[in-house]
This record gives structure tokens, C-alpha cells and sequence, in this order.
């Protein structure tokens, strides 16, 4: 009988609607991707840890000898970006017969700790050697924990740290492009999202170093933690 209670409770429609919509908390965890690849781009040695195609791109250039790029951090963004995602894979099989509003606060909760551990070690020890390493590894595992996530929910046009299919379906699907134009508002809005984010955390890592950043980024993904539904 507690079982049963247990999964209509998961699987309530009511309780499903308690929160943000997915649409807009993916919006807010754009905003949140844009803030993370501004710290890491500019205050950890042009590495990515939240746009994957961009940090590929970057490893390419560390191999071929570019300055101011490294292989190591590079590479150890993608390692950790791999294993987060490997970690949300495995946790959204092992949720998928239940709540999806408790399967993405979980993980939004898991990613607001990850990265406000980045913001304690970058507090704590702004200038040791190994806090480079730590701030990539930690922020990359906190964002393909949230890609695995984010794939499975399959929100349209929404993956909350890349772009280029999303400009390809604004301008593929517009009128000019010969569509109708129909998810313009949601991709655009990803796009200033993004923007947004990256001007944002660009100017607080220029004027106030990668502690705060790193802050504000956590406590907007624990905030969605809180508020997120699951409904689109």
C-alpha cells in the first residue's frame, strides 16, 4: 500500500504543476551557463566547462601549441564533463518511473552544490595551484550532471549551454526562411539568455574575481531547485 500511495503521488498531475514551468527555469539555467563559461574562459585559462563545442574547438588549439591554452585543463574539463554525464544518465534511468519535478530538483540541488564548492575554493584559495583544476572539475561535472538532465526532459529548442542548433532553427524557421516563425520567441530568448549571462559574469569575474560569480551561479541553480515543476 505504501508503494502505491508512493507512485500515485509521483505521478500526480497536481503536484507535477507545483513550480516554474521547465521552459522558464531552463531559460534561468542559460542564464547560469553563460555565467559559468565566463568564468572559466576568462579566470581559468580559456578552458569551457559548460559548451563542450567550444571546448573541443579550444582543445584543438592547445594541441596545435596556441598561447594561452593548455591541454591539461582542457582535457580535464571534457573528462569531468563526460563522467557528470554519465552520472545523470544513470540517475535519470533510475528516476524515470518517477517524479519528474523530484528528478529535476534533485539535480539542479546536486548542481547548485557543485558549483557553490567551486565558490568556497575559490574564496578560500584564489591563488593555489591546484584551484584551477578544482574550479574546472567541479563546474564541468555540475554541467553534464545538468546536460544529461536537460536531454532527457526534451524541452524543445532549450539545451541551456549551446546555440547553434537553436540560431540555426531561428533563421532556418522564420519567414524569411520560408516557416512559419512558430518557436522564434523560445529560441530567441535562449539567446539573450545566454548573452546575458556571459555579459554578467564577464564583468563580475573582471571586477570582483571568480568567487562571486561561482555564488550567484549556485544560488540561481539552488533557487530553481526549489521552484522547479514538472511540466514544460
Amino acid at each position: 500500500m505504501a508503494e502505491q500511495s508512493t507512485d500515485a503521488r509521483a505521478g500526480d498531475p497536481g503536484r507535477e504543476a507545483r513550480g516554474l514551468r521547465l521552459v522558464v527555469v531552463l531559460l534561468g539555467l542559460t542564464v547560469v551557463s553563460g555565467l559559468i563559461d565566463a568564468v572559466s574562459y576568462l579566470g581559468l585559462r580559456h578552458v569551457f566547462t559548460a559548451n563542450m563545442t567550444g571546448n573541443v574547438v579550444v582543445l584543438g588549439f592547445a594541441a596545435a601549441g596556441a598561447p594561452g591554452f593548455t591541454v591539461r585543463h582542457t582535457a580535464t574539463s571534457l573528462l569531468c564533463f563526460l563522467l557528470g554525464a554519465a552520472t545523470g544518465g544513470r540517475f535519470g534511468r533510475l528516476r524515470a518511473e518517477g517524479s519528474r519535478r523530484t528528478w529535476a530538483r534533485s539535480v539542479l540541488a546536486a548542481e547548485a552544490l557543485l558549483v557553490g564548492g567551486a565558490s568556497a575554493v575559490a574564496f578560500a584559495a584564489p591563488h593555489a595551484a591546484a584551484t584551477v583544476y578544482a574550479l574546472i572539475a567541479l563546474t564541468a561535472f555540475a554541467m553534464g550532471l545538468r546536460n544529461a538532465t536537460v536531454r532527457k526532459l526534451g524541452v524543445a529548442d532549450l539545451t541551456t549551454t549551446v546555440l547553434t542548433m537553436t540560431l540555426t532553427g531561428l533563421a532556418a524557421d522564420s519567414r524569411a526562411g520560408g516557416g512559419s516563425g512558430g518557436r522564434s520567441p523560445r529560441r530567441s530568448a535562449s539567446v539573450v539568455a545566454m548573452a546575458a549571462g556571459a555579459g554578467l559574469g564577464a564583468w563580475l569575474v573582471l571586477h570582483h574575481g571568480l568567487g562571486i560569480p561561482l555564488l550567484v551561479a549556485a544560488g540561481a541553480a539552488g533557487l530553481f531547485a526549489v521552484l522547479a515543476s514538472g511540466r514544460e
